[in-house]
């Protein structure tokens, strides 16, 4: 036990302290506010608390937990909705109301609910760290399956079947010296990344939905992407919605309040197109919004990663939303502020770097523990508010550095209501080479084709822009007005998608593939008919140009009819003639 002797904002320092280790969670005042060690002095320590502090005197009592913040994990998790260092919100609503009162605490999960455990393996069998001993049906979405603790291996003694609750025992595992008494409930120190046994590299890329995402800037299952700029938080909503992702892990980290409250009330409402149940039966929610302690924001992004890691040792592919990793930089700079540490460039600590890099590097495509092999991944996808759109600023370049998937935002195309605001001309994705093969097998062999087509579509008109805007439309020759006229219909007839349309909202590959064989075809086809003579305004004018238009609204169970619409544009531009025919 220590003492307070300073206070300072979130940062109280105590001695008497000489026990603690680094990291040690602490209980603060005779209110039991909880706190962290973040530095030691002698038998001095500074504790970040994850409480307001008002009111606290010098001189208080510090106890010590003797225990890193750890996470509780189990059954239970998927739905739930957690600050930033696991208290669940809706207990503590039940507890205090509105406002979280301090020193206020409830067990992440519930310890009295009985979940039905079925064994998939039995007595005699031998067993190592990671390999499933049985399973929990969460929900309907969601079977949990209930893993070897790690550090434990051997001989199943015992194992039970029936209703339990997450402390009680389901089976007894024995080494011939020690025996291991195993319940459905684990606890994890949320700043020590879960073992696994080999890293894989990306080859199969995290279906979206999103026509720009999968097309031009695609992520890999496993991999690490960071949108930039304006219309991030709206981006990662409809990546949570729609990525073909098994589980999400939500985490609002310094946001405002409303963008968490839209999440809540949608979420239980869209139905998930892969298994048809509301996507909150998939998803996990940390929420430490702007006006939450500065402190717990810290720790938000280090517990939804380990959720999203415990989820993954099941063979599951979770992908992690943060938002924003620059609220959580914000906290940094703070604490470090504090601690009086030199600061680096804007104020924000030396060492901001090597934390984005440890979050960063926690995701992946893994091989897991276990004798079964199995590959679990987790897919990071952390945004970034660049103050004023300054990307030169720390948190952006540091960032840059890391993530191999750009998507810049562009606030002129959110100005226009364009959705996804991705710029296309600045955007990159560092996948797209490694993921090609992938798209070639399991979509089409020309898929890798026409999306450079349309990229160089893009490059073009960006260029011909120049021209337009210095001496008009009229002076383009006629293939530039042709592909001037091209690009706008891959800009506004397949990169942008209306997120509040039932139908565009989301899009399959197969249909993507469609749909850019639609534009790029025309294109070619047009050119060719240019080249026969005809005249640009009577290729503009052919029907099947404003069925292209509405091709984003075709349903899934009706795209064959994209593939009729095809061969009808092809007979309207063969048969087109020449102006003086």
């Amino acid at each position: 036990m220590g003492k307070i002797i300073k206070i300072s904002g979130p940062l109280i320092v105590a001695d008497g302290m000489r026990d603690v280790k680094m990291y040690d969670v602490v209980k603060v005042s005779d209110l039991g506010l909880i706190g962290e060690v973040i530095e030691l002095r002698g038998d001095k320590a500074s504790i970040q608390v994850y409480e307001e502090t008002s009111m606290l005197g010098t001189g208080e009592p510090v106890v010590s937990t003797e225990q890193p913040l750890s996470v509780e994990l189990g059954p239970g998790l998927i739905g739930g909705i957690y600050d930033g260092i696991q208290r669940p919100l809706e207990s503590l609503k039940a507890l205090s109301g509105d406002r979280i009162d301090r020193g206020v605490s409830a067990t992440a999960l519930d310890h009295d609910k009985k979940w039905e455990f079925t064994p998939v393996l039995k007595k005699g069998d031998e067993v190592t760290t990671g390999d499933c001993l049985g399973t929990v049906q969460e929900n309907e979405v969601i079977t949990h399956r209930v893993m070897v603790p790690y550090g434990v291996k051997g001989k199943i003694e015992k194992i039970s079947t029936g209703k339990f609750t997450i402390d009680q025992t389901v089976a007894v595992i024995t080494d011939g010296k020690n025996k291991h008494n195993v319940c459905m409930l684990q606890r994890w120190p949320v700043r020590r990344g879960r073992p696994y046994a080999e890293k894989l590299p990306p080859v199969e890329p995290l279906i979206t939905g999103q026509r720009v995402v999968d097309t031009l800037f695609p992520i890999a299952r496993g991999g690490v992407a960071g949108p930039f700029g304006s219309g991030k938080t709206v981006l990662q909503h409809a990546l949570a919605k729609w990525s073909d992702a098994d589980i999400i892990v939500y985490v609002g980290c310094g946001e405002r309040g409303n963008e968490m409250t839209d999440v809540l009330n949608e979420f239980p409402e869209l139905i998930d197109p892969k298994t048809g149940q509301p996507l909150m039966k998939r998803t996990v929610l940390i929420a430490n919004t702007s006006d939450m302690p500065v402190a717990a924001r810290e720790a938000s992004i280090y517990t939804g990663i380990t959720i999203a890691e415990y989820y993954r040792d099941m063979g599951y592919s979770v992908a992690i939303m943060a938002d924003s990793t620059s609220r959580w930089a914000e906290a940094l700079r703070e604490m470090s502020g504090r601690l009086q540490e030199m600061p680096g460039e804007e104020g924000y600590p030396a060492y901001l770097s090597s934390r984005l890099a440890e979050f960063y590097e926690r995701a992946g495509s893994v091989r897991l523990l276990g004798s079964k092999n199995l590959v679990g991944s987790v897919t990071a996808i952390g945004a970034v508010s660049p103050p004023g759109g300054d990307m030169s600023e720390p948190v952006s370049q540091a960032t840059l550095r890391i993530v191999k998937v750009y998507w810049g935002l562009s606030s002129a195309l959110a100005y226009k209501r364009h959705f996804p605001a991705i710029d296309w001309l600045v955007s990159y994705s560092l996948y797209s080479d490694r993921l090609a093969e992938w798209f070639s097998r399991n979509v089409d062999g020309q898929f890798n084709a026409y999306r450079m087509e349309i990229s160089k579509l893009l490059q073009e008109e960006a260029r011909l822009d120049e021209i337009v805007r210095l001496v008009g439309m009229d002076a383009l020759s006629p293939r530039d007005k042709l592909t001037m006229e091209a690009a706008k219909s891959v800009r506004e007839d397949y990169l942008h998608q209306n997120s509040f349309h039932e139908v565009d909202t989301y899009t399959s590959l197969d249909k993507q593939f469609k749909m850019l064989k639609l534009i790029v075809d025309f294109y070619n086809q047009a050119n060719r008919a240019l080249d026969r003579g005809v005249d640009v305004d009577g290729i503009l004018a052919v029907p099947c140009r404003e069925q292209i238009g509405r091709a984003k609204y075709v349903k899934e169970e009706n795209i064959a009819e994209l593939d009729k619409l095809h061969d009808e544009m092809i007979r309207q531009l063969a048969e087109i003639k020449k102006g003086d025919e």
